[in-house]
């Protein structure tokens, strides 16, 4: 497997968080932390890596369990049940400490040598960097449904923002601030990222196919995911809905304008079968559309009435780790008179 070279800061070394949703694969976490590690030691005065297990059916906890006595670095945080991608982002992002977050996928098509690279883009007039694909590494399926997120999230970033994005992106921590109390089981990252800025830029990077097993993201899901960005954040399908309604209110009165200036004109009524289905068709059409619209706005109501988590924590591991070390660097620049962290 190809690695890519590890690009130098050009920038003042900053501290950082990888958050790292998990699910089914133990076939690739152990080289991700090294490669991981390799990175970050030559970027970063000091970091941490949060991997958050999304239910997996196979040994990755196990393996998480066994990084985390390996390296003092990573923290582990195991899901109740496999939530999705962006929940579990959500629980890595809130555990984060330090002052810039970098999320990857785990299947190592994100390659953590590009880590360098988001970071150099991240200046002060940006508070947000997406790691662009050279090339997608995915089906055509896959890839369609790819193309149908990033249209959807086109309405909250911009068009040329939105078509580079991906699950590789480094933000400031402190965007976080402005969801750091939403509660609902639908959630998309870049969403609740453009609440809080619009400074948002992206960067050419490497795409690499994945290391070990298939991809858990199906079109379906991908799918699944745009329709709740759509409908779990904006007003654009109700808008969608009416004017729908409105464009056949109008053809309709079309149509009963036309039957009747052919009857009292010419005494002739319109005939045919074919015809009167075809109307009743479109204008059924239309209503359940825009009824199913309605539904989908219901629903979500429910969700956020009943307050239902976003996700559920069952285990940790690695916290008592970082907060120690924490509380150990604090005390030691205390005694020295300086703000700051240690080099590791």
């Amino acid at each position: 497997m190809p690695m890519s070279k590890i690009i130098p800061l050009k920038t003042a070394s900053p501290t950082l968080s990888v958050v790292i949703p998990v699910y089914n694969s133990e076939g690739s976490l152990w080289v991700l932390m090294e490669r991981l590690t390799r990175v970050l030691a030559s970027v970063s005065a000091a970091h941490e890596v949060i991997l958050v297990n999304d239910g997996s059916h196979d040994s990755s906890w196990k393996i998480i369990q066994d990084l985390a006595a390996a390296y003092p670095s990573l923290i582990g945080i195991d899901l109740g049940k496999n939530y999705g991608q962006h929940n579990a982002l959500l629980a890595g992002v809130r555990a984060a400490k330090n002052e810039i977050i970098v999320t990857l996928d785990d299947d190592l098509q994100n390659p953590p040598e590009e880590i360098p690279t988001l970071l150099n883009v991240l200046k002060p007039e940006v508070d947000v960097v997406y790691g662009a694909r050279e090339k997608e590494q995915h089906g055509f399926s896959r890839n369609l449904a790819s193309r149908l997120v990033k249209l959807s999230l086109t309405y909250f970033l911009g068009a040329k923002t939105a078509n580079k994005s991906s699950a590789f992106r480094a933000f400031r921590s402190h965007l976080r601030e402005g969801f750091k109390d939403y509660q609902c089981d639908f959630i998309s990252i870049d969403v609740l990222l453009s609440w809080m800025t619009n400074r948002f830029a992206y960067v050419p990077v490497a795409h690499e196919a994945r290391y070990a097993g298939k991809s858990n993201y199906s079109p379906w899901k991908l799918y699944r995911h745009a329709l709740n960005m759509l409908t779990g954040f904006t007003t654009l399908p109700l808008q969608l809905a009416t004017a729908i309604g409105l464009v056949f209110t109008i053809f309709g009165l079309v149509i009963l304008g036309y039957v009747l200036i052919n009857y009292l004109g010419h005494g002739d009524r319109v005939p045919g079968f074919a015809f009167l289905a075809s109307i009743i068709s479109i204008f059924s059409g239309a209503t359940l559309f825009s009824i199913g619209v309605l539904g989908e706005y219901l629903a979500r109501m429910y969700s956020r009435t009943i307050q239902r988590p976003a996700y559920s924590i069952r285990s940790q591991v690695g916290f008592k780790a970082r907060d120690e070390k924490t509380l150990q660097t604090s005390r030691q620049f205390q005694g020295e008179g300086r703000l700051g962290v240690e080099n590791e």
